[in-house]
């Protein structure tokens, strides 16, 4: 009988960091991966609102709900016994004002028994990660590229690229760490410029076409898979093919059933 694996805390992040040990990071929409996953020593499984792209063919995350990222992160942690489980806060649940932000947080905490929720935005959004903290909820940040804010960014751009830019998310990574977040995305930014943002925070980064400089890193998990084979982008690496072999798998399956061959004896019941 072996011991049950130790579920990894915020304060494990932190020892992480100091000791030079690299975060794994990967997104997560349900219970069946969230085992796979879990099993396979992911530290953290970020409930995105990536979901609303991945699964629900959305063009954006900006129309993800409360609900939608309630019901997601339950099932997902349900699947996991050792990772840090995170939900990403839909669009207008926490920018509105920090009473609001408590009121959506909590019951994202309380319903579905995660350890964390992310916010996009840096200073603007400093005094509802401190709030937030100051009410026992665990806070990640996110910083450079935000989903959240596509249309006011221009599109799905690098960030940080000119100096007035970089300044900025610099100062925004210090906010945040002050604020009490206890770790932050940088999403699209040049490597040199997370480097720098990792070596200025004593709280971890987490990386996503940020360079490898980031304390640890995460990828949209069907994207990783080769899943969803559709979207091709710089930062993407794919660690199997898998909706090729889907295809061949669901294509010999239709093949079986047409020509007969499938329910053979071996799968039918004769009493």
């Amino acid at each position: 009988m072996t011991d049950a694996p130790k579920p990894v805390t915020v304060h494990d992040l932190l020892k992480m960091k100091q000791a030079g040990e690299r975060i794994v990071v990967l997104t997560c929409y349900d219970a069946l991966f969230a085992r796979l996953l879990d099993a396979s020593g992911v530290d953290i499984l970020l409930v995105g609102d990536s979901v609303n792209q991945v699964l629900a063919g959305a063009e954006t995350t900006l129309s993800a709900t409360l609900e939608q990222m309630i019901y997601h992160t339950k099932i997902v942690r349900r699947g996991a016994e050792r990772a840090l489980v995170v939900c990403d806060m839909p669009f207008l649940t926490y920018q509105v004002s920090p009473a609001e932000a408590i009121r959506n947080c909590g019951r994202v905490m309380a319903e579905t028994g995660c350890q964390g929720v992310k916010l996009e935005g840096g200073r603007p959004i400093a005094d509802t990660v401190r709030a937030l903290v100051d009410v026992g909820i665990p806070v990640m940040g996110h910083l450079g590229l935000t989903p959240q804010s596509v249309h006011a960014l221009g599109g799905y751009r690098v960030q940080g690229r000119d100096e007035q830019t970089a300044e900025r998310l610099k100062g925004d990574a210090q906010g945040l760490e002050e604020a009490g977040a206890f770790a932050v995305v940088l999403e699209l930014i040049p490597a040199p410029l997370a480097s720098q943002i990792s070596k200025a925070l004593t709280i971890p980064t987490i990386g996503v076409g940020a360079g490898p400089a980031c304390d640890g890193q995460v990828l949209v998990l069907h994207d990783m898979l080769g899943l969803n084979d559709r979207f091709n982008a710089k930062f993407v690496k794919r660690y199997a093919a898998l909706a090729q072999e889907v295809r061949e798998a669901v294509a010999l399956y239709a093949a079986e059933v047409r020509e007969g061959r499938y329910p053979g004896p071996e799968h039918s019941f004769a009493k």
